[in-house]
């Protein structure tokens, strides 16, 4: 024989109208039920403390009490199996631990010969042991108005075909406010830290606002190193943060539900806004979109607030939004060029000059529009202004002043260093650099300067005293010239149709001295020295030497 079961419900109305003063029998006939049940019911009832009250409403307390005495027996009856999978629960438990699949469990009991139904089995696991159970999920509130806007990326539908056949996949950036749920969809061509600055103005000026917060995935155009307490963002994507004045909150990894508003719309948008279109390039991409948003999207109510979200985001976000920006945000170029042996690095193809304890050492370079500055760390080193690919920037203080000489190409600096060592010098030197292009002798007169350095200052004087006299002859500015004979035959030979002539204007004598008083010795250097010159060794000497000119003398 079979009962009807009887709902919480209809034991309430039982109990309200016998509240409202109605007879048993009454509320048997009224409510289809028999008069047995309905004495039943009242006695829990008086038993649980409900009596008459007139027509106030019930307390609901005291319903729960009356229904949970009626039926204590409510839920599921359990079978042996059941009884069976206790008595094995620590067994279930430690492989459930283990990650053992639940059918594999079942063929290990059977093993220690116990038998239980799957079925069975995998209820008790799921009541008693939370088997496949998940956290449960607790909505996230929707925060301040203006405060939030969660962005996503993902791929949408490919362009069509441009000339050569090729065509390219669109990207979009999908931005939605936490409050009203405008959404806003910026195609693009690839992921990367400029599309995202670039996306986030066009939905500033879209919203016409800046949003206090911007809740971001862990793209690495935004977000270097994911971290749920401190992640590390682009250092390009920062700045551009703090220059619109809003803050970042990236996602944990692996979360969708941190930013659970945007999480979905990457299907719904390329479904609803750019399925079965046809589009040409990105601009006409990026039109639609922003139509879509407008007209067709933010123009149909929302399933969770109720409202269009272009009229909720109108009437209760966009008069709290920070101001929209008024200027084209100038977007930096940051990099890490390595400083090459010349003293120069590179940035955007073009050549910046650094100070020579850099050499060979990776700075943090930052280029805009205008200049390009170079750190070391935190420090300030370096500021150019920037040029264009292909040219350079160099400032001659950052080479030593050795090498900043040639790389200036300053022939005025090399004439004065050569005439600080003397008249000859500086003359010479200048006679070399006095040609239409001087700065192809610079190298002779880094050369001159060498031959002071080695051989030293009085010495190299003195030849440069011959050689000028030798290019003012050759040039006619002097008609004759004075010096020692070797010097002079020295000079008729690269001077065609000179003479030397004879006789001298000057003598320099030579001769071996000994101290006064020691006259044995000095008897000694007459007697060596007569014979010396008698025999003839000493003009041969003379001759072997190349000194032409040179002539003996008598001893006295």
């Amino acid at each position: 024989m079979s009962y009807r079961e009887v709902t919480m419900l209809e034991i309430k109305e039982v109990l309200r109208l016998w509240c409202a003063g109605a007879a048993k029998r009454r509320i048997a006939a009224q409510l289809g039920l028999d008069i047995k049940t309905v004495r039943r019911y009242l006695r829990v009832a008086q038993g649980c403390g409900v009596w008459p009250a007139g027509d106030g409403p019930l307390d609901e307390g005291q319903v729960a009490a009356v229904v949970a005495a009626l039926q204590p027996g409510w839920g599921r009856q359990r079978g042996e199996d059941w009884a069976v999978c206790a008595g094995q629960r620590v067994f279930i438990a430690s492989h459930l631990k283990a990650r053992v699949r639940l059918t594999k469990i079942r063929k290990l009991l059977r093993r220690r010969g116990v038998e239980v139904s799957y079925p069975t089995l995998r209820r008790f696991a799921i009541v008693e042991l939370d088997f496949g159970r998940t956290a449960a999920t607790i909505p996230l509130a929707d925060g301040k108005p203006g405060d939030e806007l969660q962005v996503d990326t993902g791929w949408m539908t490919p362009l069509e075909p441009d000339a050569s056949g090729k065509r390219r996949r669109l990207r979009a950036w999908i931005f939605t406010p936490g409050v009203s749920r405008y959404r806003f969809v910026y195609p693009c061509l690839s992921e990367t830290t400029t599309t995202a600055i670039e996306a986030c103005e066009a939905a500033w000026e879209f919203y016409g606002g800046v949003f206090r917060t911007l809740v971001p995935d862990n793209t690495k155009s935004i977000v270097t190193d994911a971290d749920p307490l401190e992640p590390r963002f682009t250092r390009a994507f920062l700045e551009y943060a703090q220059s619109r004045g809003f803050h970042i909150d990236a996602t944990r990894a692996r979360h969708p539900r941190d930013k659970a508003r945007v999480e979905r719309s990457v299907r719904d948008v390329r479904d609803d806004c750019f399925a079965g279109e046809r589009l040409a390039d990105l601009e006409r991409a990026r039109a639609h979109a922003g139509h879509w948003c407008e007209h067709e999207y933010g123009m149909h109510r929302h399933g969770t607030t109720g409202r269009l979200p272009r009229e909720h985001f109108e009437a209760e976000e966009r008069a709290l939004l920070l101001p929209a920006p008024t200027a084209r945000y100038d977007l930096p170029l940051w990099c890490e060029p390595k400083v090459a042996r010349d003293q120069h690095a590179q940035v955007a193809r073009a050549l910046y000059s650094l100070p020579t304890r850099f050499v060979g050492r990776r700075l943090t370079a930052r280029a805009d529009a205008a200049t390009v500055r170079f750190y070391d760390r935190l420090v300030l080193v370096k500021t150019h202004p920037r040029v264009a690919p292909g040219h350079r920037s160099t400032d001659n203080n950052d080479f030593p002043a050795e090498k900043s000489v040639y790389a200036r190409r300053d022939v005025a600096f090399l004439e004065g260093r050569a005439a600080s060592h003397g008249e000859a010098i500086g003359r010479y030197a200048h006679a070399l650099l006095d040609v239409p292009l001087p700065w192809t002798r610079m190298r002779r007169v880094y050369a001159l300067l060498g031959l002071v350095k080695r051989h030293g200052i009085e010495r190299v004087e003195s030849v440069c005293v011959t050689a000028l006299a030798v290019d003012m002859l050759a040039a006619g500015k002097l008609d004759a010239f004075a010096t020692n004979k070797a010097t002079l035959f020295e000079m008729a030979e690269k001077l065609s149709g000179s003479k030397v002539l004879d006789g001298s204007w000057g003598v320099e004598r030579h001769a071996i001295a000994i101290p006064k008083g020691r006259d044995q010795g000095l008897a000694f250097v007459r007697k060596f020295t007569d014979e010396v010159k008698a025999e003839g060794l000493v003009k041969a000497s003379i001759a072997r030497a190349g000194l032409r000119g040179a002539m003996t003398s008598d001893a006295k």
